[in-house]
């Protein structure tokens, strides 16, 4: 079958509500699936080649993280209207050729703002606080690291933010108002209205001047082409020794080579990383090894009440799509609208 986007057949207006679930979901989001009468089909397991048998007779897809939607695997879908991400990032999905092949992509747009927040939060209260060497030294016997005076205040230091999204903006919105926090903030696609809202207590300026200045740097950018590695040496480079720097967006937008080098030689002070450039990291990733910088698997959205909300949400909308009901939000290639496959599709 072909995937030029001019020759893909119209969607057949039957009522077929068929989602692939190539990784099982919460059973909340099952129940929303089972009372629209939809035919649920797991996958034994996320492996490309187990779930292209699948993709055949799919409808929509509720998209976890374990399998990336490729160009291959959606041409070999014959009525795929729909793929739905349980969470914001869609770097996971081959969206132009998503768009190509008439596919609407959807995610769930800041539903986990204040979930991811509260996670980069507390690394850097942990990176500030020290609690990790200090726990380390005490289970030691060496109590005496107390004399050292390692943790520092919040109080008072510059919180410096790489994107002023939902996550960035709640995390600047709790160190401001609660540590009484210096924010400053880099990002250049945030909308001129948007930023108006912010400018009272949020210093808008050069990506430069928010690594000199910030005592601990926050990224909450997308990975993309345009960012991949944005953070270097150079950037590195620019901080303070004694700040931090804590991530966790995606480890692709952050030169992890470079990264290691600055904090094996104590440039800057640590680092938090929720996200690697691999994951999981390789069994000899460097990182593993050095006592200034703390580890997550990814996990910063993964609370219990959160990934229930995520896979829930994810379903409502997929369900909608296939009931003929444009999303109100989350619509990540609106442009797909404009394929003759979607004419007259949504009522209303």
């Amino acid at each position: 079958m072909s995937s030029g986007c001019t020759e893909r057949k119209e969607f057949t207006l039957a009522s077929s509500k068929r989602i692939l679930l190539p990784q099982a979901i919460e059973k909340e989001a099952m129940e929303i699936l089972q009372k629209a009468g939809c035919e649920i089909v797991l996958s034994p397991d996320p492996k490309p080649e187990t779930v292209l048998p699948f993709m055949k007779d799919a409808n929509g897809i509720i998209l976890r993280t374990g399998i990336k939607m490729t160009r291959e695997l959606m041409s070999s879908a014959e009525d795929l209207r729909v793929i739905s991400r349980t969470g914001a990032g869609v770097d996971n999905v081959d969206v132009p050729a998503a768009t190509d092949l008439g596919i609407l992509v959807a995610c769930v747009p800041g539903a986990n703002a204040r979930t991811v927040a509260e996670h980069a939060f507390t690394l850097i209260m942990a990176l500030m606080k020290r609690i990790f060497v200090l726990d380390r030294e005490v289970r030691r016997d060496h109590y005496g690291i107390r004399y050292k005076n390692l943790p520092q205040d919040m109080a008072g230091k510059t919180l410096g933010l790489i994107g002023l999204g939902r996550i960035g903006s709640e995390l600047a919105r709790i160190c401001h108002q609660s540590f009484d926090m210096r924010i400053m903030a880099y990002d250049p696609y945030l909308a001129a209205e948007v930023q108006k809202r912010f400018e009272a207590w949020v210093d808008f300026c050069d990506m430069e001047s928010v690594f000199r200045e910030s005592d601990v740097i926050s990224v909450h950018i997308p990975l993309s082409p345009e960012t991949k590695n944005l953070i270097g040496a150079r950037q590195l480079g620019w901080m303070k020794p004694d700040a931090f720097i804590v991530n966790t967006s995606r480890g692709g937008v952050l030169d992890e080579i470079a990264l290691i080098q600055f904090l094996k030689e104590r440039k800057i002070a640590g680092a938090g990383l929720d996200v690697l450039a691999q994951e999981p990291p390789e069994k000899d990733n460097p990182l593993k090894e050095l006592d200034n910088v703390i580890l997550t698997p990814h996990t910063a959205g993964l609370t219990r009440e959160m990934v229930v909300r995520l896979a829930v949400e994810a379903v409502k909308s997929a369900v909608g799509v296939l009931d003929h009901k444009k999303p109100a939000e989350g619509i990540v290639n609106p442009e797909v609208l404009a394929h003759p496959r979607w004419k007259d599709y949504f009522s209303g």
